[in-house]
């Protein structure tokens, strides 16, 4: 192999090392089981897509740090969480509180299914009872078995 390919895989097999690697000293394994579940719960303001926990952003640094000082000065998550919406928005949590601006992230996927079923459910009932009503009548059916007989015979009908 080249220098080069070797190089690349290399680098290809050693990208786990840019993870995020912080270690943060807490004073109880209560406050470092909440840093994480909070810390995967925020989403990177730029990011967009990751949690703070998983973002190489710098706010996303300060944000892990802010929510270490935060837990160790004794405050509780739904103080952190508001203090976060406060500075940032809605967006950066995942699961955002169910209030007037937010009302339509959550109710629009289930009233989307449920108008989904709905139509679904009348398609079917209009296709079944538009197959009962077309069926053809007696007279229809002898005059078809006519027609088939003379094509059999090799006359036109």
């Amino acid at each position: 192999m080249s220098r080069l390919a070797v190089a690349i895989l290399l680098a290809l097999l050693c990208s786990h090392a840019l993870a995020v690697i912080e270690t943060y000293e807490f004073s109880s394994e209560f406050l470092e089981a909440r840093y994480y579940q909070l810390s995967q719960e925020l989403r990177c303001p730029k990011c967009q897509n990751q949690n703070i926990a998983d973002s190489n952003a710098p706010i996303a640094r300060d944000l892990r740090a802010l929510l270490h000082r935060q837990l160790e000065a004794g405050a509780s998550d739904d103080e952190i969480l508001a203090f976060m919406v406060e500075r940032y928005g809605e967006f950066v949590r995942y699961r955002p509180d169910v209030n007037s601006q937010t009302a339509v992230l959550w109710y629009f996927p289930v009233g989307a299914v449920g108008l989904g079923l709905l139509m679904l459910g009348l398609h079917l009932y209009r296709r079944r009872g538009a197959t009962v009503s077309d069926a053809p009548t007696e007279a229809q059916l002898a005059g078809m078995r006519e027609a088939l007989d003379e094509l059999s015979r090799g006359r036109k009908p």
